[in-house]
């Protein structure tokens, strides 16, 4: 596999590479050094149930996590009474609780960078009227932190905390370039599954993908992550290796239009450089 030299990034700034959204210990279910067994079996355990829209039975839990069914019952009551988890009216089913908005919540509205972005974001959405995003890497994955839609009739429709897998997007591509490919691949499942029949789920063309966007200094795709839909990404300096980007969606049917993708392109990366400049006051 060909290993890359240090990236030339598509941002600048200078945050410790090993912070835990750039790709640092405690991520992709693997204990910290040194880690609490009963916090870190709480987190997991709030985290399996984030993943499901249906509530998981105390069997079902036992199987994803193997913890002692006796331990386990007793950390679900626990967390139930606190409003970290619910039952379902049976009371066999648990799913996560409203409680939970409350982090995440308080997340969105403690981070300087969407505080940051959002007038941004809504500048370049009204100039280009498509989708806008901010998101963010966390391990092998993008986390959409914040978005506003076009006005179009058809048109991406995003939700904040949407997570997907960092290859299949521009947004993700745009991040992954700003680390070598050792990296990249430490950072990635060990196999890439598909989205879509366009997504890159080799990882020596993603390798060569990546390269081309440390050259260009942003990403694109067409259809790789959504059916129909293109996106150019641009990520943001505040921190070096790159954990934030920004992006525009935009469906086949105007992409294809007479220099709307050069008008987008151009309209994100001017934003992106508008808030760079922002964070940095």
């Amino acid at each position: 596999m060909k290993q890359s030299s240090t990236p030339a990034p598509t941002g600048g700034g200078g945050a410790a590479a090993n912070s835990p959204v750039a790709g640092g210990p405690g991520l992709n279910g693997a204990a910290a050094p040194g880690a609490v067994k009963s916090a870190d079996r709480t987190v997991e355990l709030l985290e399996l149930l984030a993943k499901h829209t249906e509530p998981l039975t105390l069997s079902e839990i036992h199987r994803e996590l193997s913890y002692p069914k006796s331990s386990l019952f007793v950390l679900l009551r626990t967390l139930v009474a606190r409003g970290w988890v619910e039952t379902d009216r049976r009371g066999t089913g648990y799913s996560i609780g409203v409680r939970a908005l409350l982090v995440g919540t308080s997340y969105l509205d403690r981070d300087p960078v969407i505080r940051a972005a959002t007038r941004e974001l809504e500048q370049l959405r009204a100039e280009v009227n498509e989708t806008v995003h901010l998101a963010r890497l966390d391990g092998p994955d993008v986390v959409y932190l914040a978005s506003r839609e076009s006005a179009h009739h058809l048109r991406l429709t995003s939700r904040v905390g949407r997570r997907v897998p960092a290859y299949a997007t521009a947004l993700g591509k745009a991040l992954l370039a700003g680390r070598t490919d050792a990296e990249v691949d430490a950072l990635l499942p060990a196999r890439l599954e598909p989205l879509t029949p366009q997504t890159v789920a080799d990882r020596d063309a993603l390798f060569a993908e990546l390269a081309r966007v440390r050259e260009c200094g942003y990403a694109s795709e067409r259809g790789q992550n959504t059916p129909g839909l293109g996106c150019f990404a641009v990520t943001l300096d505040n921190r070096l290796p790159p954990v934030d980007a920004i992006s525009c969606s935009v469906p086949f049917a105007r992409l294809d239009d007479a220099g709307h993708a050069d008008e987008v392109l151009e309209a994100v990366r001017r934003h992106a450089a508008g808030l760079n400049r922002l964070l940095r006051t």
